[in-house]
């Protein structure tokens, strides 16, 4: 529609002029010197247009072909720009699908030509981890941080992240260090530093990074828990290898509040205790702790405790059974504090309320060694045997811990300080019993 209007208006003004020259097509009179030239003053016109025109195509047509290399020099960087760029897609299809020694090839292949070079050197990187070959993963690092020298975070990032994923740990301590020098307050940054210490177990290290892992909220409240735990249960370790005695105590004391009221790092700390047979100080802690919360395996771990005083002991545990007398763990508890006690007939009475509401292997045990000291062999034999059904339809991971190790798994580190409930000096015949 355009192209039409114009050609219409050209048309009017074409017809115009020539009405306008057929009535009086002007004169011109040119002279230099002895030359004169005279003639039409639209035939003169006429001229000078087709001159001009034909001086302009000229004057494009020299321009044009002395652009050609340049075009030319254009377009080939054009066409590497797109050869790269397909490369670089290509690349990352085969990097996703596992074609680790595919994608390397395409990626580095037009690397120098691709806008983003730096794409091309980090995902060959991670194409040559893959394969196990460091040393050209080192390499691609190289040129991937001299193709763009600002993006050295980017790099080291992911220089660290391969090294970790190769175990090389020292390296990946070096280069985290670096990063946390240049920024301090990358969050990734500090959470492939304590990724890095939990491997490894630089408790201390990851102790006095928590506060900007907490700051930063890099971590979960729920990860932060967790991390607190293995830092401050590791402290208690190290501890308790210490040859003074008082060095478990006074770490426990320095540990939180919040720490010290869990129940995982009591039955740690009370495994350790026990450990240094200081039996009396386990007891008061236990019954601190199930005092203020309750906890069937701290009151499990309770009957096994061999206190000074087992009357006082025993007192205590019956008391708890006020608020819960349907507790068969407690019941256990009782009927263990009973036999050390030397009280037979309370004992059996504990051990057959807690089979009764939930029958366990060790409470079977319990038992059976009890009725073997009073001679009732047929009914020893029975609750040996049904604590024997318990086991064989129990899976292996299923199993009580005592019949795996004198602690149960939360209680990490002081199997052999703990005595069994049964260790009350019975005749040998009821050992004999129980060996069957």
């Amino acid at each position: 529609m355009k192209t039409l209007i114009i050609a219409l208006i050209m048309l009017g003004v074409s017809v115009a002029l020539t009405l306008a020259i057929k009535q009086d097509n002007g004169y011109i009179l040119l002279g230099y010197g002895d030359w004169t030239v005279e003639g039409s003053l639209a035939f003169f016109l006429l001229l000078n247009l087709t001159l001009f025109v034909i001086l302009y195509l000229l004057i494009r047509v020299i321009l044009r072909l002395w652009a050609v290399p340049s075009k030319v020099h254009d377009w080939r960087d054009r066409r590497g720009t797109r050869r790269a760029q397909k490369a670089l897609t290509q690349g990352l299809v085969e990097l996703s699908e596992g074609n680790w020694k595919v994608a390397e090839k395409d990626l580095v292949r037009f690397a120098a030509k691709s806008d983003t070079p730096l794409l091309n050197y980090l995902a060959a990187a991670r194409s040559a981890q893959q394969q196990g070959a460091h040393d050209r993963r080192d390499h691609y690092l190289q040129l991937a941080h001299e193709s763009m020298p600002s993006a050295d975070i980017a790099v080291s990032l992911t220089q660290a992240e391969l090294q970790l994923g190769h175990e090389q740990y020292e390296q990946a301590l070096a280069t985290l260090k670096h990063l946390r020098g240049v920024a301090p307050k990358h969050t990734h940054v500090l959470k492939l530093l304590k990724e890095l210490y939990e491997r490894l177990g630089e408790w201390q290290a990851l102790y006095e990074l928590l506060p900007e892992l907490k700051k930063r909220k890099v971590i979960s409240e729920v990860e932060q828990r967790s991390l607190e735990l293995n830092i401050f249960r590791s402290a208690l370790n190290k501890a308790a290898q210490d040859e003074n005695p008082q060095a478990l105590s006074s770490c426990w004391r320095t540990l939180p509040m919040p720490i010290r009221n869990d129940e995982t790092m009591i039955t740690i700390y009370a495994n350790h205790l026990l450990n240094q047979r200081q039996f009396n100080q386990v007891e008061t802690l236990l019954r601190d702790a199930v005092t203020r919360q309750w906890n069937d395996d701290l009151v499990e771990l309770y009957g096994r405790v061999q206190a000074d005083d087992g009357a006082k002991q025993l007192a205590t545990a019956e008391g708890w059974l006020k608020d819960d007398n349907r507790n068969s763990v407690l019941l256990l508890t009782l009927g263990r504090l009973s036999l050390r006690n030397k009280l037979w007939g309370k004992a059996r009475s504990y051990l057959e309320a807690s089979i009764g509401i939930e029958p366990s292997v060790d409470a079977y045990r319990e038992l059976g060694a009890l009725l073997e000291r009073m001679d009732e062999k047929q009914k020893s034999l029975t609750c040996f045997k049904a604590g024997l059904d318990l086991i064989s339809n129990t899976p292996l991971s299923e199993l009580p811990a005592t019949l795996t190790s004198p602690v149960s798994s939360a209680k990490l580190e002081a199997p052999e300080a703990i005595g069994t409930p049964t260790d009350i000096n019975p005749p040998k015949r009821v050992e004999a019993a129980a060996e069957k």
